[in-house]
């Protein structure tokens, strides 16, 4: 589990196609703790695990499935990623619960400054639209943001000047791709309400006082 609060960034210093996957090599260099084989980070967003360590570099194998669903497959030799390394028991959770798990890859469609922040709006794929909701929670590209508005086909965050300057999203253009989670509550509730409807009506709330 992460909790969608950025690290460090991290260079992407090689890849190699292997067994339809890909071996990553990324600079992790700049995380407060180097992780041991074996450990999980957050590529960001995608939960990776070390399988190779070498000075301040890792190496992670991302597997077909992963490069389906992330834009790991596309990244480039000296493109930056989001590092976040795994949480631990007794750490804080100032961001929200973050899986490493990416529902979907969304494409950066505007950008504009507002004051010394930044309102980013991206494409909202009908894969997870009944997941995003104004004033809730979702990771970009392992980010944790809040949902500034949201319509049918796009959603918005503002972007305070902190998270501008540690992590990737100053550098995003229009027409980039992002990793999309939505918020693992909002996940499992729909789960629910699709497999065993709760019978929750208009009637039922307004019987109950709300």
């Amino acid at each position: 589990m992460f909790t969608g609060l950025i690290q460090t960034v991290g260079r992407l210093t090689g890849a190699v196609a292997r067994g339809g996957g890909r071996l990553l090599s990324v600079d992790i260099g700049g995380l407060a703790q180097l992780p041991t084989v074996g450990a999980s980070v957050a590529l960001s967003g995608a939960c990776q695990t070390v399988v190779a360590l070498a000075g301040g570099a890792a190496q992670f194998f991302a597997a077909p499935e992963t490069l389906n669903r992330t834009t790991l497959g596309a990244k480039k030799i000296g493109d930056y990623l989001n590092l976040e390394p795994a949480l631990r028991a007794g750490d804080p959770l100032d961001g929200h619960l973050v899986a490493g798990h990416i529902d979907a890859v969304a494409t950066v469609l505007a950008l504009r400054s507002l004051g010394e922040s930044r309102v980013y709006e991206f494409s909202l794929p009908p894969a997870i639209a009944a997941l995003v909701a104004e004033k809730g929670s979702i990771a970009v590209d392992g980010i944790s943001l809040t949902v500034s508005a949201v319509t049918a086909k796009s959603f918005s965050v503002s972007v305070i000047p902190h998270t501008l300057r540690q992590t990737t999203l100053a550098q995003l253009s229009v027409g980039d791709g992002v990793n999309l989670e939505a918020d693992i509550l909002a996940r499992y509730v729909a789960r629910r309400l699709a497999v065993a409807p709760s019978g929750i009506t208009d009637e039922f709330l307004l019987t109950a006082g709300f």
